[in-house]
């Protein structure tokens, strides 16, 4: 099967592990204090109303990013549980945070997925709201909208690298990025037609087009050409304007995401997502063979359950 003709899968990592999404199931692999491997399945979750935003050009975007939140807590919750406990004691655990009744209250009522959802929506006002205060208190010297627009920008930019450096500088989140690296090699290596092997997924790049980081980017550098067509002033319309404009920028953000992994074999347009990429230098590092194990056994345990899924229908996965 070519290149073109392969079904596009994602992934992301999770501690000490990597989860991989087809078209009817998500699995995650993580490595267990015990050094063995575990798995965690579910059906990718869906419904009518995003299903049919997925087929309409840059709302596609955001019912991607609601439907990713939600289907990916799951897995999240599940590798932060598991990782650093015996396979053994896990009746045990599960026993006690039942007596300790470890959920919230806010998750019973709303539910994983729904907090997940939640949770990316608070985590983008802020990360949108923030610069625009910043931006405002240098209003004396940088007096013009184009002016505000780009130092918002500026600050927005170097707001988001201080806080992936900061974190990167913690053991736990280093190995994340270090599975996020080897979640990058394996699918790198699919798309190649490269043998899933350690030895072979490790000469692969850790960097991809598809990835996330790069669409975190890309909503920093759209979003400074969306908001040059709005005032900067009076404050309190320069943030409902910011608010109002988030989905229009989270949509024009995927469809530019979406647009420079289309390119990508194109000599003279693939410089287009380089800057994704070089932000992807942060948020990536080079794995360890016992990572990149894992990351292969999430991948081939996808492919198995998507091809029994898929047998009835005479579908088979390549």
């Amino acid at each position: 099967m070519s290149k073109l003709q392969k079904p596009a899968y994602g992934g992301q990592a999770v501690i000490e592990g990597v989860m991989f999404g087809g078209k009817r199931m998500m699995v995650t692999a993580i490595r267990r204090k015990d050094q063995s491997i575990d798995y965690f399945h579910s059906k990718r979750k869906s419904n009518s109303v995003l299903t049919a935003l997925k087929k309409i050009p840059f709302l596609q975007g955001i019912a991607a990013i609601v439907e990713a939140s939600a289907n990916g807590t799951q897995h999240l919750n599940f590798s932060s549980e598991r990782y650093d406990v015996n396979p053994e004691d896990d009746a045990q655990v599960a026993e006690e945070q039942q007596k300790e009744k470890k959920e919230s209250k806010l998750s019973l009522i709303f539910g994983v997925a729904t907090i997940g959802v939640i949770s990316f929506l608070f985590g983008k006002v802020l990360f949108t709201l923030i610069p625009v205060f910043l931006a405002q208190l240098t209003r004396p010297v940088f007096t013009s909208s184009v002016a505000q627009v780009f130092i918002e920008g500026v600050f927005k930019l170097l707001l988001l690298l201080g806080y992936i450096y900061v974190i990167s500088q913690t053991p736990l989140i280093k190995r994340v990025f270090q599975y996020h690296g080897a979640e990058h090699k394996v699918i790198n290596a699919y798309e190649n037609n490269a043998e899933l092997t350690v030895e072979a997924v490790q000469a692969q790049s850790r960097l991809h087009y598809r990835c996330g980081s790069s669409f975190i980017l890309f909503t920093v550098v759209v979003g400074m050409f969306v908001y040059l067509l709005v005032p900067t002033d009076p404050l309190w319309l320069r943030i409902v304007d910011r608010l109002a404009l988030i989905p229009v920028v989270l949509g024009l953000s995927f469809e530019v995401l979406q647009l420079t992994n289309k390119v990508r074999h194109v000599p003279l347009l693939r410089f287009l997502g380089y800057p994704g990429l070089w932000l992807q230098l942060l948020t990536t590092k080079e794995p360890k063979d016992d990572q990149v194990e894992v990351a292969i056994a999430s991948f081939k345990e996808l492919l198995r359950v998507e091809n029994e899924l898929s047998s009835t229908t005479d579908e088979q996965v390549v």
